[in-house]
């Protein structure tokens, strides 16, 4: 893989991960565009290691503490980072029971397509339009129960469909639950987390198993990746306390029309 096409890659995921526009779906499109060969899964998921590791450097403290909640858990000492574990853990269970029923039934690269990328730009982005404008606002983090944490974890699950925006659309979820954007956004964040880190166990293994190498610049891409997501973290924290996702759906709207279009005509 050229240097070139590493860059780019890295520089897209970094900033779509973290933006609810859809990372898969740019990932998708860029060989579309450009003409390069598809990248592969492989290294899609190396490019999401890198995005892992720049949530787990900007949300440091709250990594910590949702450890030492693990710790509690496992002696049985129910604390208030305990309980944010536990739920974090539990709504991590529908999107690794989705991954696992589209491998069965190979489905994963038949929804790699262009149109199905723009019919969920379109759904999701008014998805997210009206969650965002819908009602009171006012819950944080500490306000987080079972119940919204499955229904986040459930929304996350319809993000394995390229095009949906797993930031995106468990954003949209916390808002119709009555979450302010920013404790959205950062309970989006920290859901992803075991969710990136065990697809990029699973493929590696699956790597491993099949006597290959990792691709050639896939580490590479992780690490550029790393830095342009940091950025972009720290870019959507700052932003969500000053407006609406309002352009980012407008975004969504722009990208979804010019995919339906390219893939039609």
């Amino acid at each position: 893989m050229p240097l070139e096409q590493i860059v780019v890659l890295a520089i897209v995921q970094g900033i779509t991960e973290f933006l609810p526009i859809s990372s898969s779906g740019h990932l998708i499109l860029i060989p579309v565009l450009t003409g390069w060969p598809d990248q592969g899964m492989v290294t899609d998921v190396m490019v999401h290691v890198g995005s892992l590791f720049a949530v787990l450097v900007y949300f440091w403290r709250d990594v910590i503490s949702i450890a030492g909640g693990v710790a509690d858990l496992v002696r049985m000492r129910w604390s208030t980072r305990a309980r944010l574990a536990f739920y974090i853990i539990a709504a991590t269970i529908p999107a690794v029971l989705m991954g696992l029923a589209l491998k069965w039934f190979g489905l994963i690269d038949k929804l790699r397509g262009i149109e199905v990328v723009g019919w969920n730009a379109l759904i999701f982005g008014v998805v997210l339009l009206i969650a965002d404008k819908v009602g009171p606002r006012v819950k944080k983090m500490e306000d987080m129960t079972f119940h919204p944490a499955m229904i986040i974890g459930l929304a996350q699950a319809l993000a394995l469909v390229p095009g949906t925006s797993r930031s995106g659309i468990t954003m949209s979820a916390a808002r119709f639950l009555g979450f302010e954007r920013g404790e959205a956004a950062r309970f989006s964040f920290l859901l992803g987390i075991p969710a990136i880190a065990g697809a990029g166990v699973l493929e590696y293994l699956e790597i491993r198993s099949s006597g290959n190498a990792l691709p050639p610049g896939a580490v590479t891409a992780a690490v550029f990746t790393f830095f342009s997501a940091l950025a972009a973290i720290a870019f959507l924290m700052a932003l969500v306390k000053r407006m609406s996702f309002t352009p980012f759906v407008l975004y969504r709207i722009f990208l979804a029309g010019f995919l339906l279009v390219l893939a039609y005509y």
